[in-house]
């Protein structure tokens, strides 16, 4: 089964697997206190450009949504997101099992439109009965989104400013960052993001780690943070596994180098796609191509690939997903051409 499910479906970077049987048998401190962790942090700041912050390591990309909304919310208040919202939509309401209801506008290709995020806060705002209501509390959005789309800078800056205004800090989901960064459609730097959100995290899991994600917080975490992680299932006894993984992505910018193969490989399955007639739902500039198929060829194809099925077109074609992912090779774009 040749898989394009998915951007997680091989385990590990080579040079990630070789670091950690390196150092097997070190005997190191639990729970991030090792001196892989600290160098990891370190890289990560600097490559961040902000070396105030405060980096934490979280085992997987739900516990990491869930116990950074937590940390940041008082009980009362929910985080705003889109319809489509990895949040709201993908994750078994694991942020509401934490006690904060996702408080959804609308959805534009998966991004959200910051007159829309406008003009809730301000109904929100003068809602006669807003202390009978749950609080927005928290902004979150995805980069990439759900739909592989990207933000611009001034869209970024603009949904901040919105946020700020309404004394809310804006969250940005990083589960597939490295190939949003990696994108030529993209308009800025990982260094960047300190002055484009409150907080955001840096995936693994889908970049090239075996697990993992690193959660940036651009002027310090808030109080107690290494607890609430602990307290939400995020915390790593053997914390040198995240560490080991996050120092030799930071070494020689290899997470940087590995994202940009997805998103050249992306670009090889478009041009596949094209030729074989296929239409596009959406072609994002990204590592997730959206194309509609016809449902008994959708069948067909199904018995030697493996593709996301993401929502109905019409009574007879689906929207399907492909993702390319820091592993894929020209070998396998050519393995589906000829399917195909």
């Amino acid at each position: 089964m040749l898989l394009f499910r998915c951007d997680y479906a091989e385990g590990a970077h080579p040079d990630i697997l070789r670091a950690l049987s390196e150092t097997n048998f070190e005997q190191l401190d639990g729970y991030g206190s090792d001196p892989y962790t600290r160098r990891a942090q370190e890289k990560i700041l600097k490559a961040c450009n902000c070396p105030e912050g405060e980096v934490y390591f979280l085992v997987g990309g739900t516990q990491t949504n869930a116990t950074v909304i937590a940390a940041m919310l008082r009980d009362y208040e929910g985080a705003v997101a889109v319809q489509t919202g990895h949040i709201g939509v993908h994750e078994a309401g694991a942020v509401e099992y934490t006690g904060h209801k996702v408080l959804t506008i609308p959805q534009h290709l998966g991004k959200m439109a910051a007159s829309d995020l406008e003009a809730f806060l301000a109904a929100s705002d003068a809602d006669p009965n807003k202390d009978h209501m749950v609080w927005p509390g928290l902004v979150y959005i995805s980069l990439s989104t759900e739909y592989g789309t990207l933000y611009t800078r001034s869209e970024l800056t603009e949904l901040q400013s919105i946020a700020h205004k309404y004394g809310l800090p804006l969250f940005i989901d990083g589960a597939r960052l490295g190939y949003a960064l990696a994108s030529p459609a993209c308009d800025y730097t990982l260094a960047d993001l300190k002055d484009l959100c409150d907080v955001f995290y840096i995936g693994g899991t889908k970049v090239g780690a075996l697990c993992g994600e690193a959660v940036v917080f651009p002027k310090g975490a808030p109080k107690h943070f290494f607890t609430t992680v602990k307290q939400h299932g995020a915390l790593l006894a053997k914390g040198r596994l995240l560490g080991i993984q996050f120092d030799t992505l930071f070494t020689d910018n290899l997470y940087g180098r590995i994202a940009a193969n997805a998103i050249e490989r992306a670009q090889d399955l478009i041009a596949v796609l094209k030729r074989k007639g296929i239409p596009f739902f959406l072609e994002s500039p990204t590592n997730q191509q959206f194309v509609i198929l016809e449902n008994s060829r959708m069948a067909q194809l199904e018995k030697e690939v493996g593709f996301d099925i993401w929502e109905p077109s019409d009574a007879d074609h689906t929207v399907v997903r492909f993702a390319t992912s820091w592993a894929t090779t020209p070998e396998m774009i050519r393995q589906l051409e000829e399917i195909l």
